[in-house]
């Protein structure tokens, strides 16, 4: 799994023309390793939204995509504009991406993962399972499926992670499967809040529909016992409050 970081600082100059012409430029710093060894450094020129010349750390100088940003990217590539944006990897991008990193770290909230059956094997048809992962932050995350501790990539299926509306997000993976006795189905969980991969393992002892009938059993047994009691406490009570006179 990889988490990536964009940080985006962009500085607006809107010209006096009419009609709204503006030019502003974008500085991104961007990295998808917590150690920072793949920083990238990219400032960016634009007017009205086109970008017309850019600096990429990566190459190391100036192109221009209009022949206005030519003119410029051969003149600045020349003169000591282009040694200042080779350092602004080292100076800007790295202590900003630090201090970004490590707050995102600090504040990544633990998923809560669920793994159910969706559809249960009937008749021959194969069956579905799902492992959701709800109200977890930052929104980067791998959920995979393992059957016998090998990754299944050839009949799943996964959603891209959701904004639930709150800073959380949830992400579903479904495994479309022919059981198997004796094999292992397990869904895979990375993520920041987690120091290494989590494991889900399936139990396929007990049908879903059947769990769902005991638990619902179950409840209602207790409910039964709570009320027969109160019944008879209830009788008791009126039983030991009478007087019994002779005929």
């Amino acid at each position: 799994m990889s988490l990536q970081l964009l940080l985006l600082l962009t500085l607006t100059v809107r010209t006096a023309l009419a009609g709204g012409y503006y030019e502003y430029i974008t500085w991104e710093c961007l990295s998808t390793s917590a150690d920072l060894t793949d920083v990238e450094f990219i400032m960016t020129y634009h007017f009205n939204k086109d970008p017309y010349i850019r600096f990429n750390s990566t190459v190391g100088e100036f192109v221009g995509y209009t022949a206005h940003g030519v003119y410029n990217a051969e003149s600045w590539n020349k003169g000591p504009t282009v040694q200042q944006m080779r350092g602004e990897r080292e100076r800007y991008c790295k202590p900003n991406l630090e201090i970004h990193f490590s707050s995102l770290l600090e504040k990544a909230v633990r998923p809560r993962v669920k793994l159910m059956a969706e559809k249960e094997p009937s008749g021959g048809h194969t069956a579905m399972l799902v492992c959701s992962a709800y109200d977890f932050y930052p929104p980067a995350i791998d959920v995979y499926w393992q059957r016998d501790g090998k990754r299944e990539t050839t009949a799943t299926i996964s959603t891209d992670e959701l904004a639930e509306g709150d800073w959380y997000y949830q992400v579903h993976s479904h495994l479309e499967y022919t059981p198997k006795s004796g094999e292992k189905i397990s869904c895979v969980v990375e993520h920041a809040s987690f120091s290494e991969p989590v494991v889900y393992d399936w139990d396929p002892s007990l049908p879903e529909s059947d769990r769902n009938k005991i638990a619902i059993g179950a409840s209602g047994l207790v409910l039964g016992i709570i009320l027969s009691a109160a019944g008879f406490i209830y009788y008791k009570k009126k039983s030991s409050g009478r007087i019994l006179v002779p005929s």
